[in-house]
This record gives C-alpha cells, sequence and structure tokens, in this order.
C-alpha cells in the first residue's frame, strides 16, 4: 500500500527524532523503491503547508522539534507582531514576539514560520523564517504619487507595515491621494517593500460612500454575486407556485405579525400566539431558504462563501442576492411564504411542554415595527391602537408571555447585559450627524425572548434525535481571567461570590444587577464581556454559558446567516426519517469546517461594521478639537488610557505622553496608571474630564489629554503657552515614494524608545 500524506506525517513525528534530507527519511522509514515518488511528493507538499518544515540542506523536520512555529502573524501599528502557533485561539504565553527588523517581508495576516530565538521573562521572542501563505493579493489604501512616474500606495489597514510601489501613468496621477485598489505583483523583503498595480480607484476619501467601499475591499467583503448566482435567483421568481404548498403546514388563517426595524427589508422571521387550554400556543415561523436553496447550487456556495451578511449604517451587503433576501424569501405582509415553524406550547413557568416542527406556508397581516408594538403594549398610545386595532389583543398576549419568559431565563440565571449602543443618524452625504443612545424597548426584547426560546427548543430537538448540525456555543470562562476580574472588582466593593467549578452564569448576571445604574457600570461590565468567551459555531452542542442552556443553535435567520441555514437542512433531514450511514458520516465530516469558517466570517463582518463606525465617528468629532467633555476609562495600557465620552460614545486615547505632570506607572492587575509623585491614580471605570487635543484622520484615531492633568501642568510652567491652546486636527501630508518606508520607521521609533 502506497504512503498517504496522513502516514508521512505520522512517521516523521513518531520516528524521526531530528531534521534529515529525503533520501535518509526513506533509508530510516524503509520506504520501498516504488514509493519513493509519491513519499517525496508528500514530504514537499507537508513542508508547503507547513505541516513539516524545510531547513537549511534540503532538510525536512517538524516544527516543534527545530524551535520553529507554524502560524499567523499579527502585527501593530508599532512595527512589530506576533506569531499565534496553528491549532487554537490566540494566547499570549504561546504567542512568538517578533521584533522590528525580524519581520522580513512578512505582513499582517501571514501565515507564517517563526524561529524562536530567545524566552524573554514576558515570553518566547523570535523572527520570521518564511512566509507559507499570503493573506493580501490586493490591498486597499491611499495613492502618493511622486516624481517620475513612481508612487506608492499608503495602506489603510495600519497594521500592514510596507507601502506598495506602483507604476503611475498621467490619467492615474490624476488621482493622487485618493484611495485605490492595488493588486500585488511581486514581494520583496527589506526597504523596497512589495510592488503593485492599482485595480480600481475608489475616489477621494471625503466622497460620499467611499469609506463603506474602502472597508469592503480591506476585509475582503464580496460585493457583487457570480451571474449563475443571480441567474439561479431570477429562476426562482417571486411569488410562491401552488407546487411549493403540498405537504405543508397552512398557518394562513392564523394572525402573524413581523417585527422589525423601521429600515429592515429582509424580513426573517414572523410570530403566532394564541392561548390554547391553558398554555400559550407560540408559533416562531422562518423563512424556508432551504426549500429553495440546494446544497452545492451556485447560491449555496456563494451564500457559504460569504457566511453572513454585513450590515453598515448606510447599506447592508447581504449573503443572498436581493431577489432573495428582500424578495422572495423575505417575509413580506399580504402575500403567501414558505416557512419552516417551531411551534411551542409554553406553561405559565415559561416552560416549553409540547412543540413542533413543521414545513409551513404563512400569510402575514402585518409588518410590523419596534416602535409601533411599543407604543401599544408600554405607552398606550391610543392612535397607534386605533391603527392595529385587531392585532392589539395579540400584542399584548406577546408582552404577557414575554414577561413569564424573562422571568424564567432571569431565574435559571442567564446573563443579561442590557446596556445602551450607539447608534449614529447619517445625513444624506453618508456623513453623521449625531450619535445617540440606542433604544432598546419592550418590543425588541419579546422578540428577543420568542427567538431565544425556538433556538434553544431547536437546539434540544436535533440533540435528542442526534442529528449532526451547527451549534452556537459558549464555553465557560478561563478561570485565570475569572480571578484577575475578581481581584479588580473587589476594591469598588464588588464580588462574583463564587469561583472556580462553582462559577455559574447567576453569579455574573447578580453582578450586573448590583452594578445597576452605578457610574462604574459600564467599564465593569466592558471588562467582564472581555473575561467571557467568545461565542461561536461547533458541530458539538457544548451548552451556552451566557444563556445558562445545555443546548442552543442559531435557527431563526436563514437569509442572514449560514449557519442557520445548515440547522434547516438537518431539521428537514429529521423529519424524513433516520439518517444513512453514509450521510451521517458525510455530516460529521464535514461540519466541523463549516462551523470554523462561519466562526471566521462572522468575526470579520463584526470587524468591518466596527472599524466603519469607528472611521465615521472620527470624523464626526473632527470639529471640536478643543471641547471639553466627560468620559469614563474603558482600558488602561502601559502606554495610556482609553476613554469613552459620555455624550458621543466616542472612545479616544489619551498617550501617556500627555500625562505630563508626572510619571505614571501601569499596574496590570489593577487596571490603572499610577502617578509616582502626585499618587494620582487613574483606573478602569473612572470618570474624567477630557478636552478634544487632536483628531487624526488617516490613523481613525480621536487624541484626548485629561483636563486636571493640562491645568496642573500649565499651573507647572507659571503661565507658559498652555497646552490646551495648540491642538489641531491633524491633516494627512503626502509623502514621496523616496521616503524610508513605514516598517523602518517603526523600527527607528522602537530603537528609540529602548
Amino acid at each position: 500500500m502506497a504512503w498517504t500524506r496522513d502516514e508521512v506525517l505520522g512517521a516523521m513525528r513518531d520516528t524521526v527524532r531530528h531534521p534529515a534530507t529525503a533520501r535518509e527519511l526513506i533509508r530510516v522509514l524503509r520506504v520501498p523503491r516504488e514509493e519513493r515518488a509519491s513519499f517525496k511528493r508528500h514530504l514537499a507538499a507537508l513542508a508547503d503547508s507547513g505541516e513539516l518544515v524545510r531547513l537549511r540542506g534540503h532538510l525536512f523536520g517538524t516544527p516543534e522539534r527545530s524551535d520553529l512555529v507554524v502560524g499567523s502573524l499579527h502585527t501593530t501599528a508599532g512595527g512589530f507582531g506576533f506569531v499565534s502557533p496553528d491549532g487554537g485561539d490566540r494566547q499570549r504565553d504561546k504567542d512568538v514576539f517578533i521584533p522590528p527588523g525580524a519581520l522580513g517581508d512578512a505582513l499582517h495576516g501571514d501565515r507564517v514560520v517563526a524561529r524562536v530565538e530567545r524566552r524573554t521573562d514576558r515570553g518566547f521572542e523570535g523572527r520570521i523564517e518564511r512566509v507559507l501563505a499570503r493573506k493580501h493579493q490586493r490591498i486597499v489604501g491611499r495613492l502618493d504619487v511622486g516624481r517620475r512616474g513612481q508612487g506608492v500606495v499608503v495602506p489603510f489597514d495600519r497594521r500592514v507595515l510596507a507601502d506598495v510601489r506602483v507604476e503611475v501613468d498621467e490619467p492615474l496621477a490624476e488621482r493622487d491621494g485618493q484611495m485605490v485598489v492595488v493588486d500585488i505583483t511581486a514581494w520583496q523583503a527589506g526597504a523596497g517593500g512589495p510592488e503593485g498595480r492599482v485595480a480600481e480607484v475608489l475616489g477621494p476619501v471625503d466622497a460620499p460612500g467611499v469609506d463603506t467601499q474602502v472597508i469592503i475591499r480591506a476585509f475582503g467583503i464580496p460585493d457583487e454575486y457570480p451571474a449563475e448566482a443571480v441567474a439561479d435567483a431570477h429562476r426562482l421568481g417571486d411569488t410562491v407556485r401552488e407546487a411549493d404548498l403540498a405537504g405543508r403546514t397552512d398557518f394562513r388563517a392564523v394572525p402573524t405579525v413581523t417585527i422589525d426595524g423601521e429600515h429592515a427589508r429582509d424580513f426573517d422571521d414572523a410570530i403566532t400566539l394564541e392561548r390554547i387550554e391553558g398554555l400559550y400556543r407560540l408559533g416562531v415561523h422562518i423563512a424556508d431558504v432551504s426549500h429553495y436553496v440546494a446544497e452545492e447550487s451556485a447560491l449555496d456556495e456563494e451564500a457559504y462563501a460569504r457566511g453572513t451578511s454585513v450590515y453598515f449604517p448606510d447599506r447592508a451587503v447581504h449573503m443572498f442576492p436581493p431577489e432573495l433576501a428582500t424578495g422572495l424569501c423575505s417575509l413580506r405582509p399580504h402575500v403567501d411564504r414558505l416557512v419552516q415553524s417551531c411551534v411551542m406550547d409554553v406553561d405559565r413557568q415559561g416552560r416549553v411542554v409540547r412543540y413542533e416542527m413543521h414545513d409551513g406556508v404563512i400569510h402575514s397581516d402585518a409588518r410590523m415595527t419596534y416602535t409601533a408594538v411599543n407604543a401599544i403594549v408600554t405607552d398606550r398610545d391610543p392612535e397607534t391602537r386605533a391603527q392595529y386595532a385587531a392585532l392589539v389583543p395579540l400584542f399584548e398576549l406577546m408582552h404577557e408571555l414575554f414577561v413569564v419568559l424573562h422571568d424564567r431565563r432571569r431565574r435559571r440565571g442567564a446573563i443579561d447585559f442590557d446596556l445602551p449602543e450607539a447608534e449614529v443618524v447619517l445625513g444624506e452625504d453618508g456623513m453623521i450627524e449625531d450619535i445617540v443612545a440606542s433604544e432598546r424597548n419592550v418590543a425588541h426584547r419579546l422578540i428577543e425572548e420568542f427567538m431565544l426560546l425556538a433556538n434553544e427548543t431547536v437546539a434540544a430537538h436535533l440533540v435528542a434525535l442526534d442529528v449532526p448540525s451547527l451549534h452556537r456555543v459558549h464555553e465557560p470562562p478561563d478561570a485565570k481571567k475569572v480571578m484577575d476580574f475578581e481581584a479588580f472588582i473587589a476594591p469598588l466593593g464588588y464580588g462574583l461570590a463564587a469561583s472556580g467549578q462553582g462559577l455559574q452564569p447567576r453569579h455574573f448576571q447578580r453582578l450586573i444587577d448590583r452594578m445597576k445604574g452605578t457610574p462604574e457600570e459600564r467599564p465593569i461590565a466592558a471588562l467582564m464581556l472581555r473575561t467571557m468567551q467568545k461565542a461561536r459555531y461547533d458541530a458539538d452542542s457544548l451548552g451556552h454559558f451566557g444563556l445558562a442552556a445545555e443546548a442552543y443553535t442559531h435557527f431563526t435567520s436563514p437569509i442572514r446567516r449560514y449557519p442557520d441555514l445548515v440547522v434547516h437542512r438537518s431539521l428537514r433531514e429529521s423529519r424524513r426519517g433516520p439518517l444513512s450511514a453514509a450521510r451521517r458520516e458525510e455530516l460529521v465530516d464535514g461540519l466541523p469546517e463549516v462551523a470554523r469558517h462561519c466562526s471566521d466570517m462572522e468575526r470579520r463582518a463584526d470587524d468591518a461594521e466596527r472599524e466603519l463606525l469607528q472611521w465615521k465617528k472620527v470624523r464626526f468629532m473632527a470639529d471640536k478639537v478643543g471641547d471639553e467633555f466627560e468620559g469614563f476609562v474603558t482600558g488602561v495600557a502601559p502606554y495610556g488610557l482609553f476613554i469613552e465620552l459620555v455624550e458621543h460614545y466616542v472612545e479616544g486615547r489619551v498617550h501617556v505622553t500627555s500625562m505630563a505632570d508626572d510619571f505614571y506607572r501601569f499596574v496590570e492587575d489593577q487596571h490603572a496608571l499610577f502617578g509616582e509623585r502626585t499618587k494620582k491614580t487613574y483606573r478602569l471605570g473612572d470618570r474624567v474630564q477630557v478636552q478634544m487635543v487632536r483628531v487624526d484622520l488617516e490613523r481613525r484615531q480621536v487624541d484626548l489629554a485629561v483636563v486636571e492633568i493640562l491645568d496642573a501642568v500649565r499651573r507647572q510652567t507659571r503661565g507658559a503657552a498652555s497646552p490646551r491652546g495648540g491642538s489641531r486636527v491633524k491633516k494627512t501630508t503626502r509623502k514621496t515614494p523616496q521616503r524610508p518606508g513605514r516598517r523602518e520607521r517603526a523600527a527607528k521609533r522602537a530603537k528609540r524608545s529602548r
């Protein structure tokens, strides 16, 4: 039998103790002559993937026996980076620090081989030996045109430390200073940096919509659909056909509504609710995307690649073409729509005593908004109640059930963060006109409770039937992080009153309840979130710590989340009877990769949405330099404080160099900076008065200064020019290609700081 790739890798790990040439390995492992060619091919492939390493002298070895680490490179704007080893989430104690000058031609996000050269008090330190795979084949940035037709593209992502050299013709020279997309054509180490070709001009950075296009390109979010996928969507039409109704449960006679935001266009879920035999019969009806989108079809492949819809302040990038997302699969009012339905009978203690899963059809009676429903059940607005008189009893029954479900979830100990979030108000030009606290009223909360109940019921159903599927998992927090969190909140008079194996979600919820309305509520809640694990998708049902649920999944949004589509397919298969052995094996083998990919795409979408919102916030603050604001400390680092402004929900940075009244020492476990002479302390959660001193439009960063420190410095200088008077918005300056590269400049700064 010929050697397989896995057998070669296993033999290298189990048998070969030292790096060796291919010929030596063939001899040691006694590879037959007829299998030697395939053996060498497997060696080369394993070296290309990083599972083995190729060393000088044509030697092959395993990374762990060669002081080498294979993983992803994460660089910072400061010019240094870390390599996170393959095989798990980033852990600082396992990451390898890569100082300036040791990065070679590797860029942020590349998969690399790093050599560990020393171990310091703060961990491992090393250098990049080899780039295995490039993350960036395209880079988005600002075009800077120099002399003699030369130019550079300065990357938008500040973590990409090398500018890209490009040739500039006369038409392109006229786009000097504009945002462009550049394809990398050659990689070079050293000051030369990579070379590229401008593939797309996005336009001036301050033109309407350009910021969104920059973010879409920078994060690699597909903005157009393949012709095949669009053609498939067109072929499906825009109405439910009579043939589609065969075998479906008909819910069209039951009063049905959707409840969404004012600007929503893709309606995933609809609700029915009746009181039957002393029970609440709640129907959660979800758009049946799986009926229209077959596995491995063009539509399915594109949806999988995207993983999720992405929602920006001024537009949405949907997972499916609009013909499906806002058309045939959207549960619009007054038209028939196909659904998968979870119908639950709930008792007065909030327990699901019976449930059924259906392929159904609905006919929504109204497209309601959160504002309108809140006006009916909370404000009892006469005009709104009159407008929806026929549905008012339904909404009042919904509110009654919401109270029952919410009380049960609280008794169970689920964690409920209910802090106000920033909501941006955009003008016609796409720029922020204001930033306000989002209003999360009872209508938001009742829909949330109904969706949580349906997701949990579906997850328990799939687990009980042993049907392979995707699950939404949230594992218990890391014990060390909990200890650090407890050490921080103890001096403030708070505690979790539990530790180790006895720690339950309810302990966190009790702390949230105690902090309600206090000045420290928001920053402690933010630190609590950082203490928690990140929720993710998994092929195994591992429970959801935050919701105190033994099983949980995502069932309610298949228009905008691919995992929900997978769950719908699992439900449909479960209704057809037992799975064949071959089908079960196919699902068990394939689902872990689907879970990993969907988790990655979710993080990409979250990061892109956050980055664009931060960019718009910074531009919103540009005309407020010199103004003073109240804020609270949301983060503490050796280089300064992070402050969130109370008024605008904008986060800025107080760099330690602006804290000139004293030498401030960073105490990590207390999340604080201590002044050695003045004994002043700035710690997480403190309220402070700050002044806006600079808005850096290029770095998308707001620089602040603490007012009491500015006043102290002014007093110390006995009337000299006040630091509060010379603030300005930092303007983006054009640079010529002849200047040192960004990596070289960062290395010089790091050298000076040492």
